[in-house]
């Protein structure tokens, strides 16, 4: 399986945010601390505000946190909120319009190992991916 990079940004913000949950970040700040699109992730912080994941506060002093303890999401909850198309044609929900369909051997395999990707990321909260913020250096003295 392969996560689009929106999904892969999505997970990186809120790992960062889990890692201090009682925090609030600016979206430069994350986008310069993974080496981001600051527009890519201010629409990856808008789409995990209407998902639930996060609160924002616009303004001065504003930024966003997370909306609930890290805890209790899972990686799955997030991925499937986020992720787009399905893995193949034939999993859209109006099945699609492959010529394979009604012999078609690979569909229950792949449905499987979906599943089994999905299980495992259900099975992973956020609070054990958090990504802490890198100690500060202290300035070297002579």
């Amino acid at each position: 399986m392969r996560l689009t990079s929106f999904t892969d940004f999505a997970l990186r913000a809120l790992m960062r945010l889990a890692g201090e949950p009682d925090r609030s970040f600016a979206t430069n700040e994350i986008a310069a601390e993974f080496g981001i699109s600051r527009n890519h992730l201010a629409k990856v912080v808008r789409n995990l505000a209407d998902s639930g994941f996060i609160s924002t506060q616009r303004g001065v002093g504003g930024g966003f946190m997370l909306a609930r303890p890290a805890k209790s999401i899972t990686i799955g909850e997030v991925v499937r909120a986020l992720e787009g198309p399905p893995l193949v044609e034939c999993f859209r929900e109006d099945g699609g319009s492959c010529a394979l369909k009604p012999r078609c051997r690979l569909k229950a395999r792949l449905a499987a190992a979906r599943e089994a990707f999905m299980r495992e990321l259900d099975a992973t909260t956020l609070a054990e991916c958090a990504y802490p913020a890198q100690p500060k250096r202290s300035p070297v003295t002579a």
